[in-house]
């Protein structure tokens, strides 16, 4: 839906289960319609489609796609962006790091990305552009710090990223329509920071993509350039950032001046510990956080503010009662209009800053809440799904109504 500034809001489909496109559109017959018309039911809704690799290619067969459109059609429904992270199962069973596979050096993550591509084409309304969010090449603890093997990955995974690139300026020949692949940095993967995010773009992507094109387009350096950053861009996590303990002044400070645009923000909150010397109150709080379905990276800074980065929560929490002050963070997306957990709190003014500065300096126009965590919460801060959608979602337009 259009929010303040034309900007386009909506959720991530990904929070429901279902792997097969007839999963998957039941899903969204589930629950889209009620969505609508509890957020917008006067204007048309965007849609934050999630596709496994199985739907996609399911979707593609026959006359899905066609059928699939006049459904969003006939629901006053659009497409405008697809989480093309999880390439697999997202909820049938222990997910963790296999939620990376396959990586950007693995052709698999090529065809299902253009594929994506292809697919969004098709639903894209002409006058946007589209996007998917992908995975920030691969996760970095496979590696061991082994710079070799990490170097012949970002070699890999950058020709085929540019392969990807090829096949959105090829679309927008045709079409017109303006397709980016956004990466999303986060912890614990070859790509973390958002610093880690411009070295790739400006020392890997840039040229590579030149002598990429070189023999493929009759153009100049600064016209190939400009294709790479009209069809390149980050996905900016809130929550993944804010588990790096980088500000929302510093992520969008950095993009400026390296001259890389935001592809789509996710509205996420994580969820945080104040440490408080020998308090083991915190340690007994985490522990029902610390599930076995999704990864939970974990990052410590203490009082000097060093980080000290942990795998998954459960490692995180181990460490606590040997830190004697500071703060845990971990990337477990918690309700984002909630600040308190049981005695936890979250980094919600992380989102409400970002979503402050949006309201003087255009950033991106594509936001999509993704809180994909409902059925692993804690009992007593599980909430009936559709309700919660709706709040997270209305939260969102209340802050940008909020004068600053």
């Amino acid at each position: 839906m259009l929010i303040q500034n034309d900007y386009h809001l909506t959720y991530c489909t990904n929070t429901h289960t279902g792997e097969t496109w007839s999963e998957v559109f039941q899903s969204l017959k589930d629950y889209l319609p009620f969505i609508k018309s509890s957020v917008a039911p006067e204007q048309p809704f965007g849609v934050g489609l999630r596709l496994s690799n199985i739907a996609s290619v399911q979707l593609l067969q026959g006359d899905l796609l066609n059928q699939f459109s006049e459904w969003l059609y006939e629901n006053n429904l659009y497409v405008f962006t697809i989480n093309g992270f999880p390439y697999g199962d997202f909820h049938g069973g222990t997910v963790k790091e296999k939620v990376y596979l396959p990586d950007w050096t693995n052709h698999k993550r090529v065809y299902y990305t253009k594929r994506l591509f292809t697919i969004l084409a098709r639903l894209l309304p002409k006058e946007i552009d589209g996007g998917i969010s992908t995975v920030p090449i691969s996760y970095k603890r496979w590696f061991n710090e082994n710079e070799s093997v990490i170097q012949q990955t970002f070699n890999a995974s950058t020709k085929n990223i540019l392969s990807v690139v090829k096949h959105l300026h090829e679309i927008h020949l045709q079409t017109g329509k303006i397709l980016h692949l956004d990466i999303e940095p986060e912890p614990d993967c070859l790509i973390e920071t958002t610093a880690e995010f411009i070295s790739f773009f400006q020392e890997r992507l840039l040229p590579a993509g030149h002598e990429f094109f070189k023999n493929k387009l009759n153009n100049s350096e600064s016209t190939i350039e400009e294709l790479i950053r009209r069809h390149v861009r980050m996905c900016y996590d809130i929550c993944h950032q804010a588990v790096e303990f980088e500000t929302p002044s510093e992520v969008f400070k950095q993009l400026s001046e390296a001259g890389i645009s935001i592809g789509k923000i996710q509205i996420t909150s994580a969820l945080s510990a104040k440490i408080v010397p020998g308090e083991e109150l915190i340690f007994k709080l985490l522990q029902p956080f610390a599930e076995s379905m999704y990864l939970h990276q974990t990052t410590i800074q203490d009082r000097s503010g060093t980080l000290e980065r942990h795998a998954d929560l459960s490692a995180g929490i181990e460490r606590l009662l040997r830190v004697e002050s500071g703060e845990l963070r971990t990337h477990f997306h918690v309700p984002i209009f909630m600040t308190e957990y049981g005695g936890l709190t979250s980094t919600q003014n992380e989102i409400v800053q970002v979503l402050n500065e949006l309201k003087n300096t255009h950033h991106t126009n594509h936001f999509e809440v993704e809180t994909y965590t409902w059925d692993v919460l804690p009992k007593s801060q599980r909430i009936n799904l559709r309700d919660s959608i709706v709040r997270e979602l209305q939260w969102v337009k209340e802050q940008f109504e909020k004068k600053e």
